[in-house]
This record gives structure tokens, sequence and C-alpha cells, in this order.
């Protein structure tokens, strides 16, 4: 087992060398659905990290959950977050539910680890980063779509202006999602709880990526409509975009494109090109040749994070793995995660421009 925890997570992107806790970080999981069998996944393969206790809504789910991962388990939120030997709390509960649980948790001094989105409202995620500032816990989102080697190589491109000046930077997300997706469970595809739906739910990472790289965006124009699912929320989206940088840049998110394909992200600029297919890089063209380019073209031939284009379930924990690992480093060594809350803000901000841009039928700055 101690090789495949050392060997499962992706090494932390800080030049710096890595602080071990001396004790393990003690987690909380607040949730027990699908996405929780990930974050249990990497807190188990992560060196220095432990789960001790779940808490679910659903008392038959969450004692099976905690039974299956030899943990504790926790009937209400109120007792999980009082306990002494927990340092921090994960959270998996649906999108809706997130700031509130984050905001009891910092304000019980633990530490929040919280499943994208941070909330799916920008008042709700600002009043987080806020109340875990004041009470001095830190504050991460999982957004593993960022550390992905082609990710990581692109935005390496970026900070070195090897594209020049951007002129065309978009995200795809062509993905499938079948009608009894929706159905097998209840806050699913709603406004109330999932806040969207391509775009919140499974759009957001191609979008966190795209602006992580290209930037924040000055305005956007956008249609959303539910074309194909008994839903509230939209299944099929699309968005131009201007960036401040002043390139220009097109979103199309959906879960009705049958079968179903990888997310895309596109950078193009006067002197390079790239576009990362999940975490490979596709293409990676600079008018300037480097002797590392060769290398980075290499990764194209494998994939760590990604998937869930068809599956919500196909998708890797490497990702997860990495952001536990950087997260127990970060409590340990009293910095900032590697992608704080105030980071998770970022991608809401621009879905929620684009639904408010669609339903008003006009341009809208994202706040």
């Amino acid at each position: 087992m101690e090789n495949e925890r050392s060997s499962a997570a992706v090494q932390a992107a800080h030049s710096t060398q890595p602080i071990r806790p001396t004790q393990p970080i003690r987690f909380g999981l607040i949730g027990t659905g699908s996405i929780a069998d990930f974050h249990a996944r990497a807190i188990e393969l992560v060196n220095g990290a432990q789960l001790v206790a779940v808490h679910s809504r659903n008392a038959a789910a969450g004692s099976a959950f905690a039974s299956a991962q030899n943990c504790e388990y926790e009937a209400t939120l109120e007792v999980i977050l009082s306990r002494d030997d927990i340092d921090a709390i994960a959270i998996a509960t649906p999108s809706g539910t997130h700031a509130a649980i984050g905001i009891a948790a910092a304000q019980a001094g633990k530490h929040v680890l919280c499943e994208k989105p941070l909330d799916i409202n920008v008042e709700r995620i600002d009043a987080l980063v806020t109340a875990c500032e004041q009470h001095k816990v830190l504050l991460g989102a999982i957004f593993p779509s960022r550390l992905g080697a082609g990710p990581r190589a692109a935005k390496l491109a970026i900070e070195q202006n090897r594209f020049g000046r951007l002129t065309q930077c978009a995200a795809f997300i062509p993905w499938f999602r079948t009608p009894e997706y929706y159905q097998e469970v209840s806050w699913r595809g709603t406004w109330e709880l999932d806040g969207g739906g391509a775009l919140m739910n499974q759009g957001i990472h191609a979008l966190d990526l795209l602006l992580w790289l290209a930037g924040d965006v000055l305005e956007v124009s956008a249609r959303c409509q539910t074309r194909a699912r008994d839903i509230e929320v939209e299944d099929n989206a699309a968005a131009w975009l201007r960036f401040e940088n002043g390139a220009l840049g097109l979103v199309q998110a959906s879960t009705v494109c049958y079968p179903g394909e990888r997310k895309r992200v596109e950078l193009k600029g006067e002197r390079g090109s790239v576009t990362l297919i999940d975490d490979m890089p596709a293409l990676w063209q600079f008018d300037e040749e480097r002797p590392e380019d060769e290398g980075v073209r290499t990764l194209a031939h494998s994939t760590q994070i990604g998937g869930g284009f068809s599956d919500p379930r196909a998708i890797g924990v490497q990702g997860h793995c990495a952001q536990y690992q950087d997260f127990v480093e970060a409590i340990s060594a009293q910095r900032q995660p590697i992608i704080p809350g105030s980071e998770g803000r970022r991608a809401v901000a621009l879905i929620r421009a684009i639904y408010q841009s669609s339903r008003q039928n006009c341009v809208v700055q994202p706040m």
C-alpha cells in the first residue's frame, strides 16, 4: 500500500521541498454521493492524509459508505464539525449547499477543501472566502484539470510569452448524459442545487482551465437552451467572449452530444498555438522551437487527468490525489493551497454571466 500511496499522488507544483506533516491531516468528508468515492480514494492514497469520519443526510447511505471506508459515520453536520480529531473538512455535497457547509466548517476552525463549484452563487462564494479568512483556515477549490502536465506546460508557455498576443481562445465540452443520469439523483438538473447544467456542472472544469490560461473575460454574449432532456437547466449552450487581453473566444458546452467527446481547450496566438484535449497537448506549435517542445508533445500519448465525457464515473483519481497532497502540505507549511478559494470564484462568475446574457439577450460583463 505504501508504494501505491506515494506513486498515486501527483507531485504538487511548487519548487520548494514539500513539507510533510509529522502527524496525518485528519479529514471529515461531507457527502457520500458518487464524487465522494474519489475524495475517499484520494485521502487513502495520499501521504499524510487520513479519513476519520463522514456525514450524509441519508443515514443508510452514509453508514454504508463509512463502513466501506473503515471510518466513522456522524448523523449531523454539527457533530462532525465539533470533533477535535478532525483538522479539515472535504465537501462533496450538491453544489448549492457548498458555501453554507464551508462557512460552518470555517467557523468551527476546520480547513475546507471543496469540490467544484465552490457554490452556484458568486455572493455566497465571496462569503465563504471571507469566512475562511476571518477564521484563519485554508480554503481550496477542486479543479484537477489544472494539474495535468499539458495544462501546466501551456501555463508556462503563457508566462514566457511564447504565444505573443493571444488572438483566439476557446473551450469545447461536447459531452453526453443519459436521461437516467438526471433521474437517478433528484437535485441534478435543478437551479436550486445544481445551479445550472452543461456549464455549471460539467463545463466548469474547461472554463476554469480557459480562464487560468487565457485570463479573465471582459464581456460575454450567449445562448443557452434545454434541448433534449427533461430538466430545469441548460443541456446545450454557446457563447462568445472578449478577454481582458483583447483576444476573442468561444465556449460550447453540452450534455446531449452523443456519444460524447473529450473536452478541448484551444489557445491561439500570433506566434504559437496549443490545443489541449483533456490534459493532452494534441497541438503544440510555436514559431521558435525550443528543446523541451518535443518532450511536451510526447505527453499526447498518455493522459492522467480527464475523462467523464460520456460516463461521469469514468475519470481518474490522479487530479484529486494531487490536490489532496498539496492541501496536506499547505496546512503543514501554513501557505495557500495550489488552487485557493479565490480562484474558485472565476468560472462561476463567468457562467453566471453567460446565463444572464442568454436570459436578457444582451452583452454582460462578469462580476
